[in-house]
């Protein structure tokens, strides 16, 4: 079996991949990564935050291209949610460390985004092999030494590394070979049904913005993507799983009838009915965390270490945020510059904190009989800020909570040096590639 070498290999081509491959190889070292399927590819999750726009988008280069694209510019969130029977809204620039050029994200045809990700790590330096499919960890000396995988020809292979980066989502073979188990969480979860559209109208103020409505049975999304292109979705409650059985056709349209104002909204549209947008997909709608995130030469990052309710739109940002901190830390220790323990640790910490912060959140947002000034301050209270109500909650739903410099562009509210997120933890280089103590960050 031929075997190979790399200072890094990442399973997975999907944005935590592509985000943890294109940063470490920007510093210099040697990195592959293998994706089962041949890109593009179908995926759902096409709403992002700022903090993958502003911050992870802009570390990675692809600002210019992604503004080349026709994808839609949102500058905030609209909310059919609690005890107010009219919609409510909050803008990106409500947030301090947003700045008016700064406030907004992209609602993406996520074929289009991740494969402009994958293209640039490509672009990076990182040799990528698509249609290969992993089958398992080498292990090493009380570490992880590698992976085995399959190529498109059937022909099977072995890859050493000193790191292996498990971002091959939550169907992942690999993320049990951490160790510890997955944790699943008491958040609401369901099944989600959902299609696409074709000639939606645009739900007023912010036409760009998702549209989240509770109803009866659960929650809606309403997503403009490009083109007159929409992302239509219903979670229903566990107890009304039934709902979705069945006829699909006749279950998806009996949901949009429960929910007046998504009706009214596609009155006028049509299903898109051909092509990868013209099916009707069924997928569960959970929470979870996997109670260790890495070993001695082996990171989770991605759908393979947690997955959050997706009402708040957090999926690519815990996935980009996550594969930023993974490689500061592994940058940090091919640099020689921190022990491995060190170095992920600082990276579990921050990783599971915000986890966790939006899960906090989210356990008192599913209280229908309170306005949305109480889920503000619910967002302060988790995020433990020094703000205002309205800033907590609009930080924690941009991704900027965490308070560290990097994710953001230059011109936010002040320049002031980061302060480590934990006592006696590490904070960001200036670039923010590395990990670097906090005695030596304020003397650089």
């Amino acid at each position: 079996m031929p075997v190979e070498e790399f200072d890094v290999v990442v399973a997975g081509g999907g944005p935590a991949g592509s985000t943890v491959a294109s940063l470490v190889a920007m510093q210099g070292h040697r990195v592959l990564l293998l994706e089962k399927e041949v890109f593009p590819r179908y995926q759902i999750g096409e709403s992002l935050l700022p903090s993958t726009v502003q911050g992870v988008c802009r570390m990675l280069g692809v600002m210019n291209e992604l503004a080349g694209t026709n994808f839609r510019v949102k500058h905030g969130g609209t909310f059919r949610w609690g005890a107010r029977s009219e919609p409510w809204t909050f803008s990106f620039a409500d947030s301090p460390q947003l700045t008016g050029p700064t406030s907004f994200a992209y609602q993406v045809e996520r074929a289009r985004f991740d494969e402009i990700l994958l293209r640039n790590a490509q672009r990076k330096g990182v040799e990528v092999r698509e249609g290969c499919s992993v089958a398992g960890v080498i292990e090493g000396d009380e570490r992880v030494a590698g992976l085995r995988y399959t190529d498109s020809d059937g022909g099977e292979h072995e890859v050493r590394a000193r790191f292996v980066v498990d971002a091959s989502g939550n169907k992942s073979r690999l993320y049990s070979s951490v160790g510890g188990a997955r944790n699943h969480s008491d958040l609401p979860g369901g099944l989600a049904l959902s299609g696409y559209f074709g000639r939606c109208r645009e739900p007023a103020p912010y036409s760009g913005n998702t549209l989240i409505v509770a109803f009866e049975s659960g929650w809606f999304w309403y997503t403009n993507i490009t083109g007159g292109l929409s992302s239509v979705g219903a979670v229903v409650r566990p107890e009304m799983a039934e709902k979705i059985q069945g006829d699909r056709e006749k279950a998806f349209a009996a949901l949009i009838a429960e929910c007046p104002l998504i009706s009214e909204l596609l009155s006028e549209a049509s299903r898109v009915k051909a092509g990868k947008y013209g099916k009707l997909r069924v997928s569960e709608n959970y929470s979870y965390h996997q109670t260790a995130l890495w070993r001695p030469g082996m990171i989770l990052v991605g759908d393979a270490a947690c997955v959050m309710d997706p009402v708040l739109s957090s999926g690519v940002h815990l996935a980009t945020y996550g594969a930023l901190l993974a490689a500061r830390s592994i940058n940090s220790v091919l640099a020689d510059d921190l022990d491995e323990k060190t170095a992920l640790t600082e990276f579990e910490a921050r990783y599971r904190r915000e986890y966790g912060v939006f899960h906090d959140f989210l356990m008192s947002f599913y209280d229908m009989d309170v306005s949305e000034e109480s889920y503000f301050r619910q967002a302060k209270k988790v995020t433990n800020s020094e703000r205002t109500e309205l800033e907590s909650f609009v930080d924690l739903a941009v991704g900027l909570s965490s308070g560290e410099p990097a994710p953001t562009a230059p011109g936010g509210e002040d320049d002031a040096p980061e302060v480590p997120l934990f006592p006696g933890g590490m904070v960001a280089s200036p670039d923010g590639m590395k990990w670097l103590p906090y005695p030596e960050a304020i003397r650089s």
